[in-house]
């Protein structure tokens, strides 16, 4: 019996069947003749430096990393040198932007230019910056009431009437995005568009009528350009969150009953902090949302392949759920650069190890119901086919698999070795796996130490007499 592993299945305290999401897993549908897909491990984070903060965000700006760690703007060479350009003050997670000239920086109620030196913006017009964006010459910023404007011949000028306010529902503007040369105004129930109509006396940008989004995003970083739409965690007013895609006045929801369900577990202020970006990498199209505790991955690209939404969960744990290491990430010196939010690590992603900065973290991935025609069925053996020979150098790993019967308690777990690196040979293979009167589910896990690349679990059952 073939048993697909690209999303499990477990039950809940109610009376629902969930989908267990692969962790640290990346489900990648392709035809193999093993299976239509397999699960490879996602990319480990090899230390390259350190900064001096945390990261708070970072852009690629003419070919140069750049990023806020801590209170500073650093620039960050190829080879992790660091140089401090200036203070932008502390604060959460920053957005970066830039013009033809110079790079910008929203930084704890601020705004911020470089363009070879650190220069605040301070017009009392400007008011607190929330948020910005460059959009045809102008900076727009906002500050949760009102959208304002810098001047187009002195980016540290603002017109003191040159401000609008989303007007179509009295829900706080949280941010700000440029998306095919018109600005989306972020309400936390509401999204509206504006286009530029090219005043320079007055506000130079009109509300695009009848393209108003009846949803918005819980927080200023909840939101983020991917793909061909905005995509963005919220709700609209009187509902649950949800994950979505906008454009053109329209919505898709990408999110599945069981991402809405954990979602539900926050608290609206938990979910004010999600960070959002993406990712298109090879033949993946990636919307990270970042959570206080994981990280939650929708793949576009293998879901238009798979026909049903794709996602997988990234943790930096060795048990249980916590922070994933890897923020803001930049292409840029032929890779993708990442940071640590929970220290003052820099590096970058790397498909050869599984590690992040060098420390072991978990993954783990289960099977739907396996269920034999109403029969129980003693389980002689299993098979786990997958690309082997691949272990941490030195290392001689194992992985565990346990079943459940119900889909919420699980059994004595069962180690085996994936053998040494370069046994490409070794076949993962459990004898005597018990029974089930029923159906059960197989649930495997290991760590990052074991490169495993698993396409299909092989069960050879023995049907029981009645």
């Amino acid at each position: 019996m073939k048993i697909p592993i690209l999303s499990g299945i477990y039950t809940d305290n109610g009376p629902d069947i969930r989908n267990a999401y692969p962790v640290n897993m990346v489900p990648v549908p392709k035809e193999s003749g093993l299976s239509s897909g397999y699960l490879r491990p996602a990319e480990g984070i090899i230390q390259n430096g350190t900064g001096p903060g945390i990261d708070r965000g970072g852009i690629n700006w003419n070919g140069t990393m750049y990023r806020v760690m801590g209170t500073k703007l650093v620039m960050i060479d190829p080879s992790g040198l660091v140089n401090v350009l200036g203070d932008v003050g502390a604060g959460g997670q920053v957005t970066l932007d830039y013009s033809f000239d110079r790079l910008a920086i929203a930084s704890g109620g601020n705004l911020f230019y470089w363009d070879g030196k650190l220069t605040q913006v301070i017009p009392e017009a400007l008011g607190h910056v929330l948020d910005f964006c460059w959009i045809e010459g102008y900076f727009m910023t906002t500050d949760g009431t009102s959208l304002v404007v810098t001047q187009l011949n002195d980016p540290l000028q603002v017109f003191p009437d040159a401000y609008a306010s989303a007007e179509a529902s009295p829900d706080p503007i949280e941010g700000v995005l440029r998306f095919r040369n018109e600005v989306y105004a972020i309400g936390r129930n509401t999204i509206e568009l504006f286009a530029n109509t090219g005043s320079d006396k007055s506000f130079p940008f009109q509300r695009v009528e009848g393209a108003q989004i009846q949803k918005g995003a819980f927080g200023t970083h909840a939101a983020c350009i991917f793909n061909e739409f905005v995509a963005f965690v919220g709700s609209g007013a009187n509902e649950s969150p949800a994950v979505y895609l906008a454009v053109n006045g329209t919505l898709k929801r990408i999110s599945t009953q069981d991402i809405d369900m954990l979602l539900q577990t926050y608290t609206e202020t938990q979910l004010a902090t999600i960070v959002c970006e993406t990712r298109n990498d090879k033949t993946h199209q990636f919307l990270y949302i970042h959570l206080p505790d994981r990280t939650l991955v929708y793949d576009l690209d293998a879901s238009q392949r798979a026909g049903a939404q794709v996602w997988h969960t990234l943790t930096s744990s060795v048990v249980g759920f916590e922070k994933y290491r890897a923020r803001n990430m930049v292409w840029a010196y032929d890779r993708w650069n990442t940071a640590d939010p929970t220290s003052t690590l820099f590096g970058y992603l790397d498909y050869s190890v599984s590690s992040h900065y060098g420390a072991q973290v978990r993954w783990e991935f289960s099977t739907a119901i396996i269920y034999n025609a109403a029969a129980g069925a003693i389980f002689n053996r299993l098979e786990l086919v997958s690309l082997a020979g691949r272990a941490k150098p030195g290392t001689n790993p194992n992985i565990s698999t346990a079943y459940s019967l119900d889909g919420q308690t699980w059994g004595q777990e069962h180690p085996i070795s994936v053998g040494e690196r370069g046994d490409r040979a070794k076949r993962l293979v459990w004898l005597r796996n018990g029974m089930m009167r029923r159906w059960r589910i197989q649930r495997f896990s290991g760590t990052s130490d074991a490169q495993i690349s698993p396409a299909v679990l092989e069960a050879q059952l023995e049907q029981l007499a009645y």
